[in-house]
């Protein structure tokens, strides 16, 4: 019998949406906010338990997300801007039994369940300890990281980039070409929003 692993998610929602001007975690995506989109995808993909990360403006994120299939963490040094900060706050709530934890963007409503799910079933069959969705040779979210890798991660200086972070990884990286690019997509600025809106109908 196949053993299964359970996998969790860090939603990043921390941000201070500096170049969209507004929380962008909170705006409109459809019927629903951005983040309470992304969470809706994770949850519908078979992801449990999922975190969020708050900061900026906790407690409209907090209500946006509320009744949904997750919990809620607090960073309080989320004025800083450290994404990394932010991820190891998530890390650490995460229960015992989670072998895995996909590092996913509050500000990507255009992930999707297909991605979610290849990025498991990929490392479940054996990648390395970090899956990375790709398009066109680009990296894209959601990350998955093995749990093997999360005191380094927790021991890492916030201060650290993601990118940097994966730099330390770098012999522990496969990637999984996938045919969409929805891994790259998210809504940093008005621009990015009209754009991105108008593409899906929103």
């Amino acid at each position: 019998m196949a053993r299964f692993y359970r996998i969790g998610a860090i939603v990043l929602a921390a941000g201070l949406s500096t170049r969209m001007g507004q929380p962008k975690q909170i705006m409109q995506w459809g019927t629903v906010t951005i983040v309470r989109r992304v969470v809706e995808v994770l949850a519908a993909s078979g992801v449990e338990p999922i975190v969020v990360v708050t900061g900026n403006v906790r407690k409209q994120v907090e209500e946006a997300v509320a009744g949904a299939a997750t919990m809620t963490v607090f960073n309080p040094d989320f004025a800083d801007g450290s994404m990394m900060r932010s991820l190891q706050v998530g890390l650490r709530v995460l229960p015992l039994d989670c072998e895995a934890v996909l590092v996913a963007l509050g500000d990507q409503p255009q992930i999707e369940s297909e991605v979610v799910r290849a990025v498991m079933e990929g490392w479940r069959r054996g990648a390395k300890e970090v899956l990375a969705p790709s398009f066109g040779g680009r990296r894209g979210h959601p990350i998955l990281f093995a749990r093997s890798l999360w005191p380094t991660m927790l021991a890492a200086s916030t201060g650290l980039s993601p990118r940097d972070l994966l730099k330390t990884f770098s012999d522990k990286i496969a990637y999984l070409e996938v045919d969409t690019d929805s891994v790259l997509r998210d809504v940093d600025t008005p621009e990015d929003y009209a754009r991105e809106s108008l593409t899906t109908g929103q």
